[in-house]
């Protein structure tokens, strides 16, 4: 859990019982929380100085500045400008709950890889290269195994900051067809152990070779609804016996 627990305080809690513990605060009124997480035991305390340098982080991992994150989460472009961050009285301000919510939202970026980027010593500054290839040759033999992880030879590499998936890899958009959504020349990066759900942006690779970035709309035992990121193209049912795999996106070079 990351929240502010009192003035100048920040606190990173690990324990899962504090977790609901606090949840019941919020919901008697008694107290504030950002995000919960149940991973291991413990809880310590965050510096001012370090959870604004996730955020910066999380702006740079998106191709952004601070304002530029700000705008893309529908918030004042003012909002994680550095002039912001500390008061005319000289006091700290911490990046509201609201705010870090939507910044998330915007960049696509799921809570445990913001975790990475906020931890003293994470590997959020690091970037990792992750195999690339051409959103063309996706749809080839060879690349992927059956399971939708990158597999044989023939790829590049693009350097991104803190993938928690091993298995990530980045394709780079070629056309029109998922225009205003990702234009040509984008480079998305892919988490195929990734969790998927409705709404997510998805790649799909179909069993005869076509590979394509929809939206997911529902997923059945029958069949894969998926929306068009470009209104020009059709939506697509597809039997769910015609999908090979299919993979979140959880990043683009925008």
């Amino acid at each position: 859990m990351i929240g502010p627990l009192a003035a100048g305080q920040f606190w990173y809690c690990q324990n899962p019982a504090l977790v609901f513990a606090e949840r019941d605060r919020v919901s008697e009124g008694r107290g504030p929380i950002i995000f919960g997480i149940g991973l291991g035991f413990g809880v310590s305390m965050l510096t001012h100085a370090q959870v604004w340098s996730a955020v910066d982080r999380l702006a740079a991992r998106a191709g952004l500045s601070a304002s530029g994150l700000a705008k893309r989460a529908g918030l004042d472009p003012t909002t994680f400008n550095k002039s912001k961050r500390i008061t005319p009285q000289g006091r700290a301000r911490w990046p509201s709950t609201e705010s870090i919510a939507k910044a998330l939202a915007a960049t696509g970026t799921p809570f445990d890889a913001f975790v990475t980027l906020i931890e003293p010593g994470g590997a959020g500054g690091a970037p990792k290269p992750v195999p690339l290839l051409g959103f063309a040759e996706a749809g080839s033999g060879g690349y992927f195994d059956d399971g939708g992880f990158p597999a044989g030879t023939g790829w590049n590499e693009f350097a991104f900051p803190s993938v928690n998936d091993e298995h990530a890899y980045a394709l780079e958009v070629s056309g029109q067809s998922m225009e205003p959504a990702y234009r040509d020349g984008d480079i998305i990066v892919v988490s195929p152990s990734a969790p998927v759900r409705r709404g997510d942006r998805v790649v799909v690779r179909t069993r005869t070779g076509e590979v394509m970035a929809k939206e997911l709309l529902r997923k059945t035992a029958k069949a894969v609804e998926l929306k068009s990121l470009n209104a020009a193209h059709p939506d697509r049912t597809i039997p769910a016996t015609d999908v090979m795999w299919i993979a979140r996106i959880v990043w683009a070079s925008q």
